[in-house]
């Protein structure tokens, strides 16, 4: 039994978002009495951060503490219209239309802030601690709360506002008819290295080492957890993960995670990340948001370590011992490619 140790390379370019239909996400952004922001959506946060985003978004916007905005996605039915929480478009979309909403909601308060402090709303700023003061003189203030009382008991106003963002509509090369269906690009590159047994054709990933783009690190701790959360999942993809032979049919399939092999914390390994910076035009404040491309170069990475490792190309997924073996034997024998990465 020999462990032959290889690496594996993978580069991808992701579009964020999908054109269809200008791929619309909307927003409502409205202020209850005591001076807190209701942010409302229909987009489903799946363990993505979205909630944290969007959340982060609408303070920075309204200009008020992140502790005084809450956001509810917890029915589609109410809420505004949204596409969906797929290809990796929240951070995109759904923030973009929350700027949206925020800038009118916020609009609204400063004319009630104005009001209340006899000034023009061009002469007010927000503070980012609940307060609006005329600007060059911070003893001439109001709080949000006071603001928001005011408007709904005195002046007859909702703090509230509407966003909804679409992809602009593309360019079209006369030459050719060629367009561009996204928005924006994010990126990601990734070095696997494992080691392979040519008696039993297993498969031990070692190491992690990976470079993601994303426009802006909105909530840098949620994009790194993201990302390795996301990566594991793209090699639970390559190596374990199959809905085969049931699918389609459901006769003797597994009935739990117990029966449905993945990967444990045994099998976790160190990562290491390097998040690349580039505000994207457009964005909201320049981030672009990992999505799936957290798992996606993980997969062909993987193939590429295996064959790196034995010469065995594995074209279907998952790579299981058996064909690792299979190819092994086809081949007369393990054949390790390129440089020997060490013992």
């Amino acid at each position: 039994m020999t462990w032959h140790k290889g690496r594996g390379f993978a580069a991808i370019n992701y579009p964020i978002g999908m054109n269809l239909g200008g791929d619309p996400s909307q927003a409502l952004v409205h202020s209850t009495p005591d001076g807190k922001f209701m942010v409302t959506l229909s987009a489903i946060d799946l363990g993505q951060g979205m909630k944290s985003v969007t959340r982060q978004i609408a303070a920075e916007t309204l200009g008020v503490p992140l502790e005084d905005v809450y956001v509810d996605t917890a029915d589609s039915d109410t809420g505004p219209h949204d596409m969906g929480s797929f290809a990796s478009r929240g951070t995109h979309r759904m923030g973009n239309a929350v700027i949206q909403a925020a800038t009118e909601a916020r609009g609204v308060m400063m004319e009630a802030a104005a009001e209340e402090l006899e000034v023009s709303p061009a002469d007010l700023e927000t503070d980012g601690k609940g307060n609006i003061h005329v600007k060059g003189a911070p003893s001439r203030s109001i709080t949000v709360m006071e603001t928001s009382q005011a408007a709904q008991f005195q002046q007859g106003r909702t703090l509230a506002g509407r966003g909804i963002f679409l992809v602009p509509l593309s360019e079209v090369d006369p030459e050719t008819g060629e367009q561009t269906p996204v928005s924006c690009f994010a990126h990601a590159a990734v070095v696997l290295d494992l080691q392979v047994d040519d008696e039993t054709g297993d498969v031990e990933v070692l190491e992690v080492n990976s470079a993601y783009e994303v426009g802006r690190a909105l909530n840098p701790k949620l994009v790194e957890q993201q990302l390795i959360g996301g990566a594991w999942m793209g090699i639970s993809h390559a190596l374990y993960e199959t809905t085969e032979p049931y699918y389609p049919a459901r006769d003797n399939r597994p009935t739990d995670f117990n029966n449905y092999l993945m990967p444990g914390p045994g099998q976790v390994v160190p990562h290491n990340i390097a998040i690349l910076e580039r505000p994207a035009e457009g964005a909201p404040f320049g981030g672009k948001g990992p999505g799936e491309m957290c798992a996606n170069p993980l997969l062909p990475a993987v193939a590429n370590a295996v064959y790196n490792a034995v010469g065995v190309r594995c074209d279907t997924l998952p790579i299981t011992p058996e064909k690792i073996l299979r190819g092994i034997q086809a081949n007369g024998g393990a054949r390790p490619q390129g440089r020997n990465w060490g013992a």
